[in-house]
């Protein structure tokens, strides 16, 4: 039975209560957890947790729907009465307080957390969680990881069910990152509790527990895909065919786009769709939509998007300016491709919000006369980037000019 005694009473405006609880169920939780479990009238949680529970619940027991409601319509249904919500750990670290925050106001909800279980690897394996990076995979593609995979990074992994772990492995096998050491913690914080480790290269594990996490210390080989942390990666990490934002003028293109966090991009005539992946790289939050009418390459835009690690980029066959119809409003463009077409130019400009930038490249002559025109009427700024590489001329060097960029750069007012 919950502890009595003298506590802190719930203000009537609280009407929400969300717990944390591990693995250890009532063992782990405070006296105060206890007793506003026992004081809900209704409790909703997953059937483990609500299973955990048991001998301390009065109120109606509510598993979550199948498929899971983000809405919470029944748990909003119930607002003013006295409803208590379980959630694994740390509610609001990937879990279902995150969720209930964009449904009601915090001022409502009294929240008792429990450790994460990210926070229970770290105890674990003693490692200090503000040198580590980590991230959830649960519900998401292993792709995810891609950026993160950098040598002698430790990493901690939420991951979805039994079967991650050894698809993780042999990703990081995949792209050159055998020797490194994969450990795996099952059931952390409960009696069933284990950790188990591994080399990517010789993931032979079995029987793993589906509640897992994921540690990950980073070796590679000579040839590992490392992305690198800056813009302007080299253009061969990208397939393409020959239609691509190079190296040089991509990195100077994204400084023009100076994405911010939570920004939406639209890359029209994406080609192998580097400048929106490459935007997407620089922060999670950030979106993009690449627009590109040849079915080939939009296909190509989604494998260089999950190769790189962004595979929530979002790709939309067709030509501009049609194509541009119904997308949600961008704060930046770019106009790699067919922006001479009719009516690409003033669409893009018109579908941008206040504030917004919009940079074009320009390698045609008719390209580089709508620039020039839009420059002379509206402002921004207007750069030619001129790129040489050494190359061989007989038995010696001599420099190659590439094709020459003008580049028009704008701030809508």
């Amino acid at each position: 039975m919950p502890a009595k005694g003298p506590r802190a009473a719930k203000p009537a405006s609280k009407w929400l209560t969300v717990v944390g609880i591990g693995e250890d169920g009532v063992a782990g939780l405070g006296d105060e957890a206890k007793q506003r479990i026992a004081e809900a009238e209704v409790i909703f949680g997953g059937k483990r947790h609500l299973s955990l529970v048991a001998s301390l619940a009065r109120g109606q027991a509510r598993p979550w729907p199948t498929p899971f409601d983000a809405e919470m319509r029944d748990v909003l249904a119930l607002k003013g009465k006295n409803v208590c919500v379980l959630a694994s750990g740390d509610p609001f670290f990937h879990g279902v307080g995150v969720t209930l925050a964009r449904k009601v106001k915090p001022e409502q909800m009294f929240v008792l957390p429990a450790p994460s279980s990210l926070s229970l690897a770290a105890s674990r394996l003693g490692w200090a969680l503000q040198e580590v990076e980590t991230i959830s995979l649960h519900g998401h593609s292993i792709d995810l990881i891609r950026p993160l995979l950098q040598p002698g990074a430790r990493i901690l992994a939420l991951t979805s069910d039994a079967a991650a772990p050894a698809a993780i492995a042999a990703l990081l096998d995949e792209l050159g990152f055998g020797p490194s050491r994969v450990t795996v913690l099952e059931a952390l914080g409960g009696a069933d509790e284990a950790r188990r480790t591994s080399r990517a290269d010789a993931f032979d594990l079995k029987n793993i527990n589906p509640l897992n996490v994921l540690a990950l210390e980073i070796e590679s080989t000579p040839d590992a895909r490392v992305l690198p942390l800056t813009v302007g990666l080299a253009d061969h990490l990208f397939e393409h065919d020959g239609q691509i934002t190079k190296r040089e003028i991509r990195a100077i293109t994204l400084s023009a786009l100076a994405p911010k966090r939570g920004e939406l991009l639209w890359d029209i005539g994406a080609g192998s769709g580097s400048i929106g992946i490459e935007w997407m790289m620089a922060h999670p939050s950030l979106r993009a939509i690449a627009i590109e009418t040849n079915s080939e390459r939009a296909a190509r835009i989604h494998r260089n998007a999950a190769h790189c690690g962004v595979p929530g980029l979002v790709v939309v066959e067709g030509s501009a300016p049609k194509a541009l119809a119904k997308l949600e409003t961008p704060d930046a463009i770019f106009i790699g491709g067919g922006g001479s077409d009719a009516g690409v130019l003033e669409k893009a400009i018109k579908a941008l919000r206040p504030g917004g930038r919009l940079v074009a490249n320009a390698v045609t002559l008719e390209m580089e006369a709508l620039l020039l025109d839009q420059y002379n009427r509206r402002g921004g700024d207007l750069t030619r980037i001129a790129l040489s590489r050494a190359a061989p001329v007989g038995s010696m060097q001599s420099w190659r000019p590439a094709m020459p960029v003008t580049q028009w750069s704008w701030v809508k007012p």
